[in-house]
């Protein structure tokens, strides 16, 4: 199963099916679509903090054995794509990772805006060595995120890589002990939960924006999103400007 919690403004997504690494099932991807639904429309939560229970595994992605539940091929292309659904959060999302994080939990992780790797993590996608590809877009995402060497050799392997040397070529962001790491990801959430919704929202979709479109529509909606920022008040200094000079 998937829990939801919310600890101030942060909301926690805890994938809780430990005995078997926290691989998830059809009516798991049913639960991710709806948490996050719920978390985008929570006024209340303002960050998103992502992490596994149990102590070997945030994630060893899809549960292979519920394959056969899919009655066609078709079924399984029109599927909930549990990875779209973290990637489709509006607010920044952290994400923490330890023991086994393979396949589709590297897929979830690369979904995050941050990564937070406890010291006992690894990582991988071992689908090809299975005969076929991930679907939830490493293919797409990791070479922005790691380059196209180092996503090729992750994806065309399969081998696993520690938490180290995802550090060392920027999978993750920092490297924690495994009994601090969730404590580091909790706080980081907090941090970015505590400042404006509408600053923090508005870099997510600008620098997301910058991963899909050209330069100079980039620019604009960077410009757009900051009259934004200043319109909805939440910038003291630059809201407190605009306004005095309305009341002159």
């Amino acid at each position: 199963m998937i829990r939801f919690e919310k600890q101030g403004h942060v909301g926690e997504i805890i994938l809780d099916r430990p005995a078997k690494l926290n691989t998830l099932t059809p009516e798991m991807f049913s639960q991710l679509r709806d948490i996050c639904q719920r978390a985008n429309e929570d006024e209340e939560v303002h960050a998103v903090l992502l992490y596994g229970a149990g102590e070997r595994a945030f994630c060893a992605g899809t549960d292979i054995n519920t394959l056969k539940n899919y009655d066609s091929f078709w079924a399984w292309r029109n599927r909930v794509d549990y990875v779209t659904q973290i990637r489709n959060l509006r607010k920044p999302v952290v994400c923490v990772a330890h023991g086994w994080t393979l396949g589709g939990g590297l897929e979830l992780a690369a979904a995050a805006d941050i990564r937070i790797a406890a010291d006992n993590a690894v990582f991988g996608a071992p689908e090809v060595t299975l005969g076929w590809i991930g679907a939830g877009g490493t293919s797409q995402f990791l070479p922005k995120l790691i380059g196209y060497g180092q996503a090729m050799k992750l994806l065309v392997t399969g081998e696993r890589i520690d938490a180290a040397e995802a550090l060392r070529i920027g999978l993750v962001e920092e490297v924690m002990p495994v009994a601090d790491a969730l404590q580091r990801g909790r706080a980081l959430a907090q941090n970015i939960a505590a400042l404006p919704p509408v600053a923090t929202e508005s870099v997510k979709a600008a620098v997301r924006a910058s991963l899909n479109g050209n330069l100079q529509s980039g620019l604009q909606l960077e410009n757009e999103l900051m009259t934004l920022c200043f319109a909805m008040g939440q910038n003291k200094d630059g809201a407190d400007k605009f306004n005095q000079r309305k009341e002159q």
